[in-house]
Parts: C-alpha cells; sequence; structure tokens
C-alpha cells in the first residue's frame, strides 16, 4: 500500500470545505497506510473558465438540485451549519493568493487549519464573514490566534504581490493540465505509481479502492427484530 493525494482547492467552494475536513479526519489512518496528502490553493474562477465548465447555481436545474445535495452532504458530514453566505458568490483571489503564501511560509499544519479557519468564517452560519475584503480578511487572520499581527499583515500583503499572484496561477493551470473542472480536484497516486483523478467530496470509496486501502462498503442491513416492511 501506500500513495499521495494531491488535494486542489478554493475556499469558496462548501463541497471543497467537506473535503478537506474528511481527509484531515482520515490523515493518521492514511499515514498508517503510507497515503499522505497536499492541499494545493487554486482559483476555482479560473478553472471554471479555462475548462469551459459553469458554476452550478448559473444552471437553474442544477442550482434546483444543488439545495437537495448540499443538504445531504452537509449531514452526511456533520458540517450542519454550511450555508451560502449573503455576498455568494466571493471572488477569492485574495485569501487564495495568501494561502500561497502561508503554505510557503509556516508549518503545514498551521497551514491546513488556516485554511479550516477560513472555510468556517466564511461559510458557517449566522456569523459569516466576507474574507475577500481586505479589511475583515485582516482582522479574521489577527482574530485566529496563530499569527502576531505583523504576520497577518504580510499574509495580507502577500495577496498584491508578484510571486504569490503567480504562484496561485501557477497552481490553477497544473489543476487544468490535470483535467480539472471544478472543485475539489484530487489527483491521486497509488503504490504502483498509477495516478487517476476524482472529483468532488463523495467519491473516497473510489479513491480507497484505488489506492488498494481495506475499506468497508455502504450496506443495507436486515430489519431490526419486529419491524416491518412498508410496502
Amino acid at each position: 500500500m501506500g500513495g499521495h493525494i494531491d488535494c486542489y482547492i478554493d475556499c469558496v467552494s462548501p463541497y471543497t470545505y467537506m473535503a478537506l475536513t474528511h481527509l484531515r479526519k482520515n490523515r493518521e489512518l492514511l499515514l498508517s497506510h503510507g497515503v499522505t496528502i497536499e492541499y494545493h490553493p487554486i482559483f476555482l474562477g479560473g478553472v471554471n473558465v479555462g475548462s469551459g465548465n459553469k458554476p452550478p447555481w448559473t444552471l437553474p436545474a442544477k442550482a434546483k438540485y444543488g439545495k437537495f445535495d448540499l443538504t445531504r452532504s452537509k449531514n452526511h458530514h456533520g458540517l450542519l451549519k454550511i450555508e451560502a453566505p449573503p455576498f455568494f458568490p466571493p471572488l477569492s483571489l485574495l485569501p487564495q493568493r495568501s494561502l500561497c503564501y502561508v503554505k510557503a511560509t509556516f508549518p503545514p499544519e498551521v497551514y491546513e487549519e488556516t485554511y479550516v479557519h477560513l472555510f468556517e468564517k466564511l461559510w458557517t452560519a449566522p456569523n459569516q464573514v466576507d474574507i475577500t475584503q481586505p479589511d475583515n480578511f485582516l482582522a479574521v487572520l489577527e482574530g485566529f490566534g496563530k499569527f502576531s499581527k505583523k504576520e497577518a499583515e504580510d499574509i495580507l500583503k502577500a495577496a498584491g504581490e508578484k510571486e504569490w499572484k503567480d504562484k496561485l496561477l501557477e497552481n490553477t493551470q497544473k489543476a487544468l493540465d490535470l483535467g480539472a473542472f471544478g472543485a475539489p480536484w484530487l489527483w491521486v497516486r497509488n503504490s504502483d505509481g498509477k495516478e487517476e483523478p476524482f472529483f468532488g467530496s463523495d467519491r473516497f470509496h473510489f479513491i480507497w479502492e484505488f489506492l488498494g486501502l481495506p475499506w468497508q462498503d455502504i450496506q443495507i442491513l436486515p430489519p431490526k427484530q419486529g419491524d416491518k416492511a412498508k410496502l
């Protein structure tokens, strides 16, 4: 066994929030099987444009179905407070560029925890914060407890610097080169060196199978004693 998962993510996507939560929950178990994970900030808007995809809320039928799908996914992942913020859809360039800097500057766990914190602030009702606005973003970083005031200011500043603009563009192009049309986009390599793409927050059983991990499928259980089938 063994392998690696490259996860291309953007804080604008609630399904990415679910995937990140699920992978982090299972990180130690995955490591025990020799499977490592790396999270790469991308700009989902750029992926949509580059792939020709359209955001689901722009297609009436998909938007209608999406309300059911989001509720089911929230329940499955235990993230019941996820709601689209009143300023949806936000333009995520500022936080995503800043996260490229955080990833390169701070320990991996701080980087991941920062991502989770930003997801929570953006998507958790009722106190959502528009982190795409510089003043709001800085206040969220300063209130996080992981950064000094100077570090938070440096993170915000990085979003306007060419190095981190270019890094986000590079990550986004890499995802497109790997076939991405949305987020989360997962590029998985198994112990044989074979690589395949996976999309979304509900394909982990396929990923575990591809990686050759032991896992238990969803099963229908027989009725409990005394229960009667409803016909």
